[in-house]
C-alpha cells in the first residue's frame, strides 16, 4: 500500500449532511471458520460494537506477479463465504464481498504482464474466480460485490467492461471496485459501469506527534474521493482505512507487522482512526470500512501490533455517529 496523490477540490457542502455507515473488513481466521461458534461470536461482537457494514474477503491466489495462473484457492471457499454472509446478515450487518488477489511476498498492485496472451489468460482466470464469488454472494444475499481490489496495473485494461457485465449477469446487488488510494481512483476508466466509487487509502501521515500532517494527508484523500464520486454521481466509500497499533506506524501506515517489529501503541491507532472517521464524516463519505477484524473473537488485544482493532481502544470508534 503506497503513498497517495492529494486531492485538490473542496467537498460539496451538501455532502456533509449524509449519515456515514461504519464497518470493518473481516478476515476469516482458519482457527475460527465462518459457520462455527467462534465466528458467530465475533460477528455478534462486531454488531454490538456499533458496526453497520462488514466486508468479507475471499482471497484469490497466483504464484507470482507476472504469472497468469490465478485460481480461486481454498481461502474462504463457497460454503464458508455463504455462512459468513448469512451470519453477518443475521446480526443486522450489510455485507460487501471484497475479493483480494494474493501474490506471495507482493501485493495485488504488482500484478502485470508483458504479453497480451498472458493478459487474456489472467482475465479469463480472474473472471472465473470472480463469478464463483458472485454466485455465492447472490445466493446468500450480500448487498455489494467488489469486482476487484487494488489491482493498480490492471485497471486501465479493456477487459474490465466485459468482466463487469458478466458480474451483473450473476449478482443482482450493487457493484464497486476498490482503487488503490486516490492516485489509482483518478485513473480508473470504468466507474460509469459501477454503482459505488470506492478506494483504499494508506497515505504516509508523518511523525507520530504531527497531527497537522495527519489531518492534511487524510483531508486530501477524502476530498479527492468525494469529488470523484460526485463527478460520477455515485456514493463514495472508503473500502479500507487502517493503521497498525504499533509505535511510529504513522510514517508508513501500510506497513505490516511482518515488515517491521515495533512495540504496541494502541493509543496511536485509535487517534489516527478517529481522525480518519471524523474527516470522512465531515467530507461526505457514505461508508468507511476499517482494516481489520478477525473471525476469532479473541483477536487483537492490547499487546497485538497488527491492524486488527478488536479488543483495543479503536474498537470503540465503530459506534460513533
Amino acid at each position: 500500500m503506497a503513498a497517495a496523490l492529494p486531492g485538490l477540490l473542496a467537498t460539496p457542502l451538501a455532502a456533509k449532511a449524509r449519515v456515514m455507515q461504519i464497518g470493518v473488513n473481516m478476515i476469516e481466521d482458519p482457527a475460527a471458520p465462518f459457520g462455527g461458534a467462534q465466528a458467530r461470536e465475533s460477528f455478534a461482537n462486531l454488531a454490538a460494537a456499533g458496526a453497520t457494514t462488514v466486508a468479507l474477503v475471499p482471497f484469490f491466489w497466483q504464484p507470482g506477479a507476472s504469472d497468469p495462473a490465478l485460481v480461486r484457492g481454498s481461502a474462504l471457499p463457497r460454503e464458508r463465504l455463504f455462512r459468513g454472509i448469512e451470519e453477518a446478515a443475521r446480526v443486522g450487518l450489510d455485507v460487501l464481498v471484497k475479493p483480494h488477489v494474493w501474490v506471495p511476498e507482493r501485493w495485488a498492485g504488482s500484478v502485470v504482464f508483458s504479453s497480451e496472451s498472458d493478459w487474456h489468460s489472467w482475465f479469463d482466470a480472474y473472471e472465473s474466480a470472480l463469478v464463483d464469488c458472485a454466485e455465492t454472494a447472490a445466493e446468500a444475499g450480500a448487498d455489494v460485490l467488489s469486482v476487484g481490489t487494488e489491482l493498480l496495473q490492471t485497471s486501465a485494461r479493456p477487459e474490465w467492461a466485459r468482466l463487469i457485465a458478466r458480474a451483473r449477469e450473476v449478482f443482482p446487488g450493487r457493484l464497486t471496485y476498490v482503487a488503490h488510494n486516490s492516485a489509482e481512483a483518478q485513473q480508473v476508466g470504468f466507474w460509469n459501469l459501477l454503482d459505488i466509487v470506492t478506494m483504499s487509502s494508506y497515505p504516509p501521515l508523518g511523525a507520530p506527534t504531527d497531527r497537522a500532517s495527519w489531518r492534511r494527508a487524510i483531508a486530501d484523500e477524502v476530498r479527492a474521493l468525494r469529488t470523484l464520486a460526485d463527478r460520477h454521481a455515485k456514493p463514495a466509500w472508503l473500502g479500507e482505512i487502517g493503521i497498525r497499533s504499533a509505535a511510529d506506524a504513522t510514517y508508513k501506515p501500510w506497513e505490516s507487522a511482518e515488515e517491521r517489529d515495533a512495540p504496541p501503541d494502541p493509543a496511536l491507532q485509535e487517534q489516527v482512526l478517529r481522525l480518519w472517521l471524523d474527516a470522512a464524516r465531515q467530507g461526505g463519505i457514505d461508508t468507511a470500512l476499517v482494516w481489520r477484524w478477525l473471525s476469532d473473537p479473541q483477536g487483537g488485544g492490547p499487546k497485538d501490533t497488527d491492524f486488527t482493532i478488536q479488543n483495543k481502544p479503536a474498537q470503540s470508534l465503530l459506534g460513533l455517529r
